[in-house]
């Protein structure tokens, strides 16, 4: 039998068992391995300990990590008799082996008396690829009584057993279940498949807690082969982020986090994490008497790749030059054919998108790095990288006409899921000297850039290919797009130096479209740095000029910023019936982005104490927009508004101002933009007031709650504060103050009283009570009445 083969016998409860260990059939002549102890000669050929590679199965590697709820479920299809064939799948290295172990390890009963609910007599694990050895098994497990488990590891290459010998074995004995590991499905009939994939990475909002990122499982797993290697590694919040870091790198993969753990015994985290970032299929190190595949991350992924057709691995291959995430756009229709064998295989995984249903693919490490690394070999990598380019410039190229209209939310959707690969792409253009490709490309990337809040990255391309050999009107148009997105970013003064360069070069062009989209760009600059005189001399006549070339999107554009100008200069009537105009000319386009801005406007220019109901309508609807689109330039803006408005609305609300006003602060420091001037000041001395009515503690965990919001979670945090009414509606019943009684009811819950101990107090009915403080939590806006208790105090 070879090293990595198990071979056990465990006594278990059956139907009809009276528990007597002793009897001569020889089901009680087991022990546990760890212990040595209870068999006796003449016990089964092969059952006792010395036949066994010398572990309990569920120890072989160590303690499983992050997998609970895979061995629990597995577990489960074990104990139930009508699961035949139960085959665990995935990408080599990812542990599937110790989690069959493991499972098989649960649902046998070591030495002793039964236990209600074990259900296997008999585990038998020989050689799959050999028929003699599972016919020899499936005969032996035949003649015990009670149900067998079959366990057939690592079925794979020249150890994959033949579909008809497993399905022969099954048929043959109606007591037997099969439990396999394997890189890929074994093909027969009735076979139900376990999907084990990587373990869970940092997310963004853990990397900032050690103790949150301690219990990650990839970090977990890391940290405690990292301590093994050496004796007193720790996480700390210098080493966090290298970790978290490589961590991710390496995808969840525990073979992988296990090697680079190894070598932290040499290196400190971030030398380690410099190494891998160069090569990661280098990694290597383990134990001498693991499986050369288990030896290298290199060895790994020839073991993945193995067996694979040409045409399969030539696909892999130019795959392999994608970052992760890629879409649809990566395939020819050739392509489809091969794509599920890679994904049988594991060296292709599939996700789906969750904001747009779409699937998204990787290439996943160490196939990455193995696979370009033969590339290179072969001299072919500047040709794939070169086919991948030229790929996302087209992509790129034929999305920007949809950008501005009723698909407008679609397309940025699928443009944000691949924007690493478009700036891959990019980078790629501009190192082969294509520049007029690579600046088409930026100038087509303008509405996703501004969505996705990648404003230094579009500064930095913008500039670059500007003083590069570009037509003299490309140029213009990218200065122009420069000063766009110094705007986005706040540097309002800046915007302006770029817009009039960029105005100037148009004018000696003659182009007068471009010339009018410049000037109310301008425009709209010269609002936000505090010049609206100047804003409306430049707005007024490109509006006009741009809805003359029937330009309806940017006209309707120009005229919110008009509107903001005219607002400026105390011309409220003509502001308001502008940005009204404006705004149900964006709809009507479909032009979402556009109808956010336009939404924030009208916001500002409805506030008051008779226009609270149409500035929550406003402000939710934006925020509504903001999701759909994943816009996250203008989020910031519109949560800031939205937090100021609810604070005037609804004080109680304050903890949820502070969350909205946190989360728009850390977004807006990711992004490196400012709030505009006529906010800011607005924004301040709200979170000063709020600082000082909460109270540090009060205050700082609300701040914390909201920085750790995404953007998506944030948006749901907002639209969940109730709405104010409008100035016609009766008060919402959130915002009506409590009765003299309630009053009662809300202090003596304050002190801690029960329901009961209230009525008795008052001399109340206990249901009406209970109706009291349900009305009390719903206009305090509390969920409980310890919130209740500590509205009370803070009024105290």
């Amino acid at each position: 039998m070879k090293g990595d083969e198990m071979l056990l016998t465990r006594r278990v409860a059956t139907a009809g068992d009276t528990g007597d260990t002793g009897d001569a059939d020889g089901m009680g002549d087991v022990s546990r391995p760890e212990s040595g102890a209870g068999s006796r000669s003449g016990s089964r050929p092969g059952s006792g300990p010395e036949s066994r590679s010398g572990s309990r199965p569920g120890s072989r590697g160590g303690a499983l990590v992050g997998r609970a709820d895979e061995l629990a479920a597995l577990e489960a299809r074990l104990r139930d008799p009508g699961c035949r064939l139960i085959t665990l799948i995935g990408p080599a290295g990812v542990g599937k082996s110790r989690l069959a172990a493991a499972a098989a390890d649960a649902v046998t009963l070591p030495a002793g008396p039964p236990v209600p609910g074990d259900v296997f007599d008999a585990v038998r694990t020989p050689d799959p690829a050999g028929p003699d050895s599972l016919a020899a098994a499936a005969a032996e497990l035949a003649r015990l009584p009670g149900r067998s488990l079959l366990f057939l590891d690592g079925c794979d290459h020249e150890r994959r057993p033949r579909a008809e010998a497993v399905a022969a074995l099954l048929d043959a004995d109606a007591g037997i279940t099969v439990l396999a590991t394997a890189l890929e499905p074994l093909g027969v009939y009735g076979e139900q498949l376990v999907s084990v994939a990587p373990l869970p990475v940092p997310r963004p909002a853990e990397r900032e807690d050690p103790q949150a990122l301690a219990r990650v499982p990839a970090v977990e797993l890391f940290l405690l082969r990292a301590a093994e290697a050496r004796p007193g590694f720790a996480l700390t919040e210098e080493n966090a982020g290298d970790v978290a870091d490589l961590c991710g790198l390496l995808e969840g993969l525990p073979l992988a986090l296990e090697l680079a753990a190894d070598r932290s015994r040499l290196y400190p985290p971030g030398a380690l994490l410099a190494r891998v970032r160069r090569r990661p299929v280098a990694l290597s190190g383990g134990p001498a008497t693991a499986p050369a595949r288990h030896r290298s991350l290199a060895a790994l992924a020839e073991w993945g790749c193995r067996g694979l057709t040409a045409e399969q691995r030539a696909l892999l291959e130019r795959l392999s030059v994608y970052e992760p995430g890629f879409g649809a756009v990566a395939f020819d229709r050739a392509d489809e054919e091969h794509l599920d064998a890679l994904l049988d295989r594991g060296v292709l995984t599939l996700t789906v998108d969750g904001r747009h249903d779409d699937p998204v693919h990787t290439v996943p490490e160490p196939y990455r790095s193995y696979c370009r690394g033969a590339l290179e070999e072969d001299g072919r990598l500047d040709a794939a990288a070169d086919g991948h380019a030229d790929r996302y410039a087209r992509l790129v190229a034929a999305t920007a006409p949809r950008l501005g209209g009723t698909e407008q939310a679609r397309w940025l959707g699928v443009l944000a899921a691949e924007a690493p690969n478009v700036l891959a792409a990019l980078d790629r253009l501009h190192r082969r000297g294509d520049a007029e490709t690579a600046a088409a490309t930026v100038l087509a990337c303008r509405e996703p850039w501004l969505a996705q809040g990648r404003l230094r990255e579009g500064l930095a391309w913008c500039d670059l290919l500007a003083e590069g050999a570009v037509p003299e009107a490309t140029g213009a148009r990218l200065i122009d797009l420069s000063g766009e997105l110094a705007a986005a970013r706040g540097d309002t003064a800046d915007a302006v130096r770029r817009h009039r360069a960029a105005l100037a070069a148009c004018k000696r062009l003659g182009d007068r479209r471009q010339a009018a989209l410049v000037t109310a760009r301008l425009g709209a600059a010269l609002l936000a740095d505090d010049d609206p005189q100047a804003a409306l001399a430049a707005l007024e006549p490109s509006a006009a000029t741009l809805g003359s070339l029937g330009a309806a999107g940017p006209a309707a554009r120009a005229a919110v910023a008009l509107s903001g100008a005219l607002h400026a200069l105390g011309r409220t009537r003509k502001a308001g019936e502008t940005a009204d105009r404006a705004r149900e000319a964006l709809r009507r386009l479909g032009d979402r982005r556009g109808l956010i801005e336009a939404l924030g406007r009208s916001a500002e220019l409805s506030a008051g104490p008779d226009g609270r109901g149409a500035v929550d309508a406003f402000l939710r609807e934006a925020l509504r927009l903001c999701g759909d689109t994943g816009e996250l330039t203008r989020l910031p803006y519109v949560l800031e508004l939205f937090a100021l408005h609810v604070l005037d609305t609804s004080p109680v609300q304050q903890p949820r101002v502070v969350r909205l006003l946190a989360a728009a602060g850390a977004l807006r420091e990711r992004l490196d933009t400012r709030a505009p001037v006529r906010l800011r000041s607005a924004r301040d001395e709200a979170v000063d007031g709020l600082r000082a009515r909460l109270g540090w503690t009060a205050y700082s965990t609300a701040l914390a709650e909201g920085r750790a919001l995404d953007a998506d979670a944030v948006v749901r945090e907002a639209l969940s504060a109730p709405a104010a009414a409008r100035a016609d509606d009766p008060p919402a019943v959130e915002q009506q103050p409590l009765t003299p009684r309630q009053v009662q009811v809300a202090m003596l819950v304050s002190e801690g009283l029960t329901n009961r101990q209230i009525a008795a107090r008052l001399g109340l009915s206990e249901w009406t009570v209970v109706n009291h403080v349900r009305q009390i939590m719903r206009r305090l806006d509390c969920s409980s009445r310890v919130q209740v208790a500590w509205a009370i105090g803070k009024w105290a």
